[in-house]
């Protein structure tokens, strides 16, 4: 036998659903509010010339004391961090996004394909733009482990890699019916910008304020794109996922 809950219960429980989606329908755009005021922070503090007092300590972290041109660890990390931060390389990328635009032209979804390939060339431009304006030099408080021509602020690999692997990843997460599946999805994006982003650090290439802006400005910018490209598939302008 049911138990007919009271009126006064049933509209509070409405109510408190209401509000549960109010507020899930608004947590993409709060959190790029945040990564864009903690941007926003860390660029004010790298405009006034110094380096942060966590970048000299974290660098200084990742090598030994007595020796600032050896990093921490055996040998064959280093061989290691070098092929993971290849994952955040221009080469790797644009390959990576050629692959995935060329397969949606393959398969009809010709909209979603050019939409990913803007969303990808847009944020490198921008990120090259935030570089020049900023015009930060790259850091000497330890040896540079690998070449780099480039200035520093913000991290091009940590920004770039967080634009194209999120987007990717939030895209493909899309397609499946499965929360674990899609979770595993976006949190092997994550985990991919994340290392990418600290092997620039353990190469000495970036101050960690460089990597963490590049993360902010990336992730941001992906959460945008998807937010739009949301957009244009409710409103019929791009393929739905599962069409």
């Amino acid at each position: 036998m049911e138990v007919e809950l009271p009126e006064a219960t049933k509209m509070r429980t409405t109510e408190s659903q209401n509000a549960a989606r109010h507020l899930k329908s608004w947590a993409p755009t709060l959190f790029v509010a945040v990564l864009l005021f903690v941007f926003a922070f860390i660029a004010l503090e790298v405009t006034e010339g110094e380096p942060i007092a966590f970048d000299r300590w974290l660098m200084v972290a990742f090598r030994h004391a007595s020796d600032l041109s050896r990093p921490i660890g055996p040998p064959w990390l280093l061989d290691i961090v070098r092929d993971i931060t290849a994952l955040g390389s221009t080469a790797v990328l644009a390959l990576l996004v050629t692959v995935v635009t060329t397969f949606l032209f393959a398969i009809g979804k010709r909209h979603a394909g050019l939409f990913v390939l803007t969303t990808v060339l847009s944020g490198a431009i921008l990120n090259t733009l935030l570089k020049l304006a900023f015009a930060r030099a790259r850091p000497d408080l330890v040896a540079q482990l690998t070449q780099v021509s480039t200035l520093s602020f913000p991290s091009g690999h940590a920004a770039i890699s967080a634009v194209c692997y999120l987007t990717l990843g939030l895209m493909l997460a899309q397609t499946q019916t499965s929360r674990s599946v899609r979770i595993h999805l976006i949190l092997t994006a994550a985990i991919l910008t994340l290392l990418v982003g600290v092997s620039r650090i353990y190469l000495g290439v970036h101050y960690p304020s460089d990597v963490l802006a590049g993360w902010c400005f990336g992730t941001s910018w992906a959460l945008i794109c998807q937010m739009l490209m949301s957009y244009f598939q409710r409103t019929g302008r791009i393929e739905q996922p599962s069409d």
